[in-house]
């Protein structure tokens, strides 16, 4: 298999943006009149307005957003069901953010803090060595004493480590960090990543785009529109990254809908986004901690608008660590297509006390997926398949 970064370049790595077809619906299933309107509109091959986002985030008919998810993600996907053999890098849990809803952050001389050196986190990517991986998800905290060199390094050592396996590195937040440490444009530091092994980007630290939100919970994280710029920054050079929004804590339905559309227009432009996840908040261990974890309802009530709202975007995951694996399992059905992978080692939001196991087997998912009706397709970071023929 190529490496990482002659992956990208062959396959030149961005997904199609392609909309919705026209949906064949069964109508008989919905029970909320209000989400008949937005049947028509579907059925037609109409995109979905903002005032259709808030009715079918608000909507309590599950059934009623089943039918309509459903046929999307068949639109989209057919019966296939994708996973990944990955394994999860958190280089360091030292942030200068301190956001309130996170668990996993910790001061630099404060108890549990960690930085891994880039040839220690190449011997945590070389464990398990059975372990066919074909995406190594490195991701960390916005360390306060960290200069470029030292992310360049680290890609370049867990490449060593696993050259089979492409490298998904760095969110588009500790890419502006990054920036602001070195004094350099983003551009110039996705330029260096990238020469160091860089194929793709996750998605996380959008968290919600709502500036209320933003200065509530994370005021020191780079802002929405820096991180839309960043995540076209990243497709513009080829470097295809997901989306993510984090939901379940003091955002309204409204501050959900606005965010999804951002992610849509962002889209709608620089076409790189592969996969939208919805992660659910847990809530344990953070400055919110009051709060309820998020129902059954809402979680998958969040996937099905989603993958409604995001006609182009390719993929809805499941993320099977905030949801659990059996809810994962249902949320195929409401309009996700992919579980995400094995993982091996999930620490952020084990951090906030997450009940499901750190890591998955392939079995473990394949099984997942064929219970549920599916094709399980194994896949690289890419989305191409690795099924054998």
């Amino acid at each position: 298999m190529p490496s990482s970064a002659n992956t990208a370049q062959a396959s030149n790595a961005l997904p199609s943006a392609q909309l919705l077809p026209p949906l064949e619906l069964d109508r008989s299933l919905i029970t909320d009149p209000a989400l008949l309107p937005i049947a028509a509109k579907l059925a037609a091959g109409q995109r979905l307005s903002y005032d259709d986002g808030l009715t079918l985030m608000t909507s309590r008919d599950l059934l009623g957003l089943g039918a309509l998810a459903h046929p999307a993600r068949l639109a989209k996907n057919g019966q296939r069901a994708y996973y990944v053999i990955n394994r999860h890098v958190n280089y360091s849990n030292v942030c200068v953010n301190k956001c309130a809803f996170c668990a996993f952050w910790r001061d630099e001389d404060q108890e549990g803090a960690y930085l891994l050196g880039p040839e220690e986190a190449a011997a945590l990517a070389a464990e398990h060595p059975g372990l066919d991986l074909a995406e190594l998800h490195v991701v960390g905290s916005c360390h306060p004493g960290l200069g470029l060199d030292y992310y360049c390094d680290l890609l370049r050592a867990v490449g060593r480590a696993r050259p089979e396996a492409g490298l998904k590195a760095f969110t588009a937040v500790e890419i502006d960090h990054f920036a602001r440490q070195e004094g350099i444009t983003t551009g110039q530091v996705l330029d260096r990543l990238i020469e160091a092994g860089l194929a793709a980007m996750p998605g996380g630290g959008a968290e919600i785009f709502s500036s209320r939100v933003r200065a509530r919970l994370c005021a020191k994280k780079a802002p929405a529109a820096q991180w839309l710029s960043i995540s076209g920054q990243a497709h513009e050079r080829g470097i295809p990254t997901n989306a993510t929004m984090l939901y379940g804590h003091i955002e309204t339905p409204s501050e959900r809908v606005e965010h999804l559309l951002a992610l849509r227009d962002q889209q709608d432009i620089s076409g790189g986004f592969s996969a939208f996840i919805p992660l659910a908040f847990h809530p344990d261990n953070t400055e919110l901690n009051q709060m309820n974890r998020t129902s059954g309802l809402d979680d998958l009530r969040v996937i099905a608008a989603s993958r409604l709202l995001l006609d182009n975007f390719p993929h809805i995951k499941a993320y099977w660590v905030m949801l659990g694996p059996k809810l994962a399992q249902v949320a195929l059905n409401f309009g996700a297509d992919d579980l995400d992978g094995t993982i091996v080692e999930e620490r952020i939001t084990h951090a906030a006390a997450a009940p499901t196991a750190k890591g998955l087997t392939e079995d473990e998912l394949r099984h997942m997926i064929q219970a549920a009706g599916f094709t399980p397709v194994r896949r690289d970071c890419f989305y191409n398949s690795l099924e054998a023929n």
